[in-house]
């Protein structure tokens, strides 16, 4: 019988909807006929997690396993977390009612590095030990994946083993292994040998990180014989062919994307220096329009969705994107079904394809020149020109966009105030190509949206070697952009710079954060996500206590031949490109997208497996 958590809990709570499951397409199985129990986590709430296109697939693609079944968990709010351990009870999934610690995998999504305080408490809340160290035989096997993976240091403590890249093929071989093991007489050290014999599968308990004196690494040292000294990240060989979503699940309340989105190209071919998953999911591969469309078919019949969004790192550098709007927006108009490009680069966007995207409802349309400057955009080569964004724009104007979301990035290396004037200028320049368009085609008043995030170095990226700004500079500069841009009709949005630097902490982090973290936990730190939970406070004080410098993790710059955190862990793009993209990007040299000329980044020899791609041009 399935249980969800008891009305005495759920009458007290907001959004009851978020914990009661139930909802149309989700999956059901005869308990008697399942073999393998998969807990599918998502570190934060139902209303982003139901947003997470990776979360969606996974879901489809376990359940499509004879056997085996993937039920929902997310990370509860903090009023249900206090009324769980208010009553004792456990964390349970939406679909079955299981407590996470019956599952016999638990995976979480680790989709941005200020979630892991919700991992910590999504093990706790489910009952489970939250130190890896400390799980027995009867206790799940905790597996991670997502972007954070390229470097899970920092929370290796409490993880099992990580799946490293895409997640498709190594999961259904995970529940594979794990269903021959379990019918055999279940032993975790004996599973998690034979997992670690996986492509792309991470077992952290068979690697041990030694430091020098002045606290960098030494290296990092192979304790499990067999295991493999470098792991490699999982490629999906044939993009075209591997399952997407279907039938997705349809929530009872409203979520952060309430569409119907459709994954069309995996990769980026542009390089942005800063990017970490332009880098990390590389190989460029791309959908037919054809599939997408039948994909699309069958997601609005069985959900009702108005509206189509189509989800890559740049889908203006879709080979078919023209083909494939227009299609959709024919078939799907009489159903006043809409078609967005939510990642719509500034030099891919045509203003046909607008006027096509306007057709069902007017959109305002985003992108993202994010330096003020030719200098910096080509230091992060960013790859436009000035011309080429205001002729955009204007040609958006023209088509009837009157919002536009303008996202740049602060605290860039090299940059200067001047870059930031840059930014305020190219603002002012946009609202004069507004009034300069014919007042016939301008479509009401302009409402120009300015958002600037913080530049956080990541793993697997040129910039990975670089130091991050202060707080106090990347405070002093908001401040500066904010007297800049108090113009009409403009807002202007940024991030908050103590929550960048504690993400800069822990995506360049080691495994000596991870007490810090428990720590942290254990303070109250929790939905750090969120503005009104974040407390850095309470991160600097778990810091102090465990004798952790965080400024020696955010705000150092590393020596080229300093030894990562993530050393170990492949994401297959070759050290010396990264280090030759960087000296580029000192010099002020841009490098063309790889489709037109490839530049030897590592990866070439799985380009390949690319199917679909656009022709060298």
């Amino acid at each position: 019988m399935v249980r969800s958590f008891c009305l005495s809990i759920l009458n007290h709570v907001e959004k009851p909807a978020r914990y009661v499951g139930g909802e149309l397409n989700s999956v059901i199985k005869d308990p008697e006929k399942v073999d393998v129990n998969f807990a599918l986590c998502f570190a934060d709430t139902y209303e982003v997690g139901m947003s997470h296109l990776g979360i969606n697939i996974l879901y489809e693609v376990i359940n499509a396993l004879p056997g085996v079944w993937a039920q929902r968990a997310f990370c509860p709010w903090p009023d249900m977390m206090a009324a769980l351990r208010a009553s004792g009870e456990p964390l349970r999934s939406l679909e079955g009612g299981m407590p996470l610690s019956e599952f016999d995998l638990v995976g979480i999504n680790l989709s941005y590095e200020m979630c892991y305080s919700n991992v910590l408490a999504m093990l706790d809340l489910g009952k489970l030990p939250l130190l890896a160290k400390k799980r027995e035989d009867k206790d799940p096997v905790v597996v991670g994946g997502g972007a954070c993976t390229v470097n899970p240091e920092p929370i290796a403590d409490f993880f099992d083993l990580f799946v490293l890249g895409e997640g498709e093929e190594v999961t259904r071989e995970l529940c594979i292994l794990f269903a021959r093991h379990k019918k055999e007489g279940f032993s975790r050290a004996a599973f998690l040998r034979d997992a670690a014999k996986l492509e792309g599968i991470y077992v952290p308990s068979f690697y041990a990180p030694a430091y020098h004196e002045d606290g960098t690494i030494r290296e990092i040292a192979v304790e499990q014989e067999g295991a493999p000294a470098i792991i490699r990240k999982r490629i999906v060989e044939n993009f075209d062919a591997e399952q997407t979503i279907k039938k997705p699940v349809l929530p009872y309340i409203n979520t952060v994307h309430d569409r119907c989105t459709l994954e069309i190209m995996r990769g980026c071919p542009r390089g942005c220096r800063f990017c970490q998953a332009g880098f990390a999911m590389r190989p460029v591969r791309e959908r037919r329009a054809e599939t997408v469309r039948e994909v699309a078919r069958n997601v609005i019949a069985a959900t009702g969705y108005d509206e189509i969004s189509l989800s890559s790192l740049s889908s203006g550098d879709y080979s078919q994107i023209d083909e494939l709007v227009n299609g959709l927006v024919a078939e799907f108009c009489d159903q006043r079904v809409s078609v967005s490009l939510p990642s719509l680069r500034i030099d891919s966007f045509e203003k046909d394809l607008a006027a096509g995207l306007q057709q069902v409802r007017k959109t305002g349309l985003t992108f993202a020149p994010e330096a003020g400057t030719q200098r910096l955009r080509d230091v992060i080569n960013k790859n436009i020109t000035q011309e080429e964004i205001l002729a955009t724009v204007v040609r958006a104007f023209e088509s009837g966009v009157s919002s536009v979301k303008l996202y740049f990035m602060i605290g860039l290396p090299t940059e200067t105030m001047e870059d930031l004037d840059g930014i305020a200028d190219m603002v002012k320049e946009i609202r004069s190509a507004f009034y300069r368009v014919p007042r016939e085609k301008r479509n009401g008043f302009l409402n120009i949206t300015v958002s600037a995030s913080c530049f956080v170095p990541k793993a697997c990226t040129p910039f990975m070697w670089e130091a991050q700004d202060t707080m106090e500079k990347l405070k002093q500069k908001q401040q500066y952009l904010r007297s800049k841009l108090k113009i009409k009709g403009v807002k202007f949005n940024y991030h908050d710079a103590s929550l960048s630097f504690l993400e800069a902490v822990l995506a360049r982090g080691d495994r000596r954060l991870a007490p810090a973290l428990l720590l942290a936990y254990q303070n109250g730190a929790v939905m750090d996500a969120w503005h009104e939970y974040f407390s850095l406070e309470r991160y600097l004080d778990a810091f102090r206590a465990c004798g952790i410098d965080p400024a020696f993790y955010a705000t150092r710059k590393r020596e080229a031949g300093e030894v990562m955190p993530f050393e170990h862990l492949d994401c297959r793009i070759d050290k010396a490109f990264l280090r030759r993209e960087r000296d580029k990007a000192y010099e002020g040299i841009t490098t063309q997208e790889c489709r037109k000329k490839c530049h030897a980044c590592g990866i070439q020899k799985y380009c390949g497996l690319a199917k679909n791609k656009r022709p060298t041009e």
